[in-house]
């Protein structure tokens, strides 16, 4: 039990990884704010805690008002804001870049990228205000923001940013004790991938070493690790966890 007695906000928390991570760290000992643009979705991953120490809140990641909203919500609850930080919010919109939309780009890079910004920026500072003591955010990043992949030029680039960033905020947050981390999933299990078609994914499960998709528990593992105080010296890493 790592993180008895540490408050924990999860966003993308309504399915895949991010409920998988509110589960892990429920065992974990930890308390959950589970936060989605779906806000049923997450009332739905709490209700399955079996809890009432836990929450959930609606929020948008790519609103600046909706986080501090949220935020200022958590804080009135537990009087503090959260010392760790999960941000595994994130949307694909898939097309060959020559027939992709701006629209379509812009939506995944607001959500992705800037929503990750925009959460950081507002729970570091809440957690440096309120004098938590160690914290860790970490970051969704993705694989193919490393490798690319053919339609997903607007996701890839975004999760690419996101582990740049990841560094960036490692060398400002350290001096306050807060540690930033990122992982980069290879092909995870999770309602995004259903929705490839079943062709394309063998293609994928034939690209990796261990021949088969992850499952959102074993990406919540790592995350867990880097949440708790076993990782106290890791910052401004990247775990991959692909199958190889």
């Amino acid at each position: 039990m790592s993180l008895v007695g540490k408050l924990a906000v999860i966003s993308g928390a309504g399915s895949g990884i991010g409920r998988a991570t509110c589960n892990i760290f429920v065992r974990e000992g930890a308390t959950i704010i589970a936060v989605d643009r779906n806000g049923a979705s997450a009332a739905a991953t709490i209700k399955s805690l079996d809890s009432n120490s836990h929450m959930s809140i609606e929020m948008d990641v790519s609103s600046s008002d909706s986080v501090q909203t949220a935020l200022n919500e958590m804080i009135s609850k537990y009087k503090k804001p959260p010392s760790i930080v999960v941000n595994s919010a994130g949307i694909t919109k898939d097309n060959f870049l020559l027939k992709m939309s701006e629209q379509d780009f812009d939506d995944v890079i607001s959500v992705n990228l800037k929503g990750t910004f925009l959460v950081m920026k507002s729970f570091a500072q809440a957690m440096i205000d309120h004098n938590v003591g160690a914290g860790s955010i970490v970051n969704l990043a993705s694989i193919v923001g490393k490798t690319g992949n053919i339609g997903q030029s607007n996701y890839a680039s975004s999760k690419a940013g996101v582990e740049s960033m990841t560094r960036v905020a490692s060398k400002e947050f350290g001096k306050f004790n807060i540690r930033v981390n990122a992982i980069l999933p290879g092909f995870i299990k999770s309602p995004m991938t259903d929705k490839i078609p079943d062709n394309i994914k063998e293609k994928f499960v034939q690209l990796t070493a261990m021949k088969r998709f992850g499952q959102p528990e074993e990406v919540a593992e790592v995350i867990s690790f880097l949440a708790s105080d076993r990782s106290s010296f890791v910052n401004g890493t990247s775990i991959e966890v692909t199958g190889g």
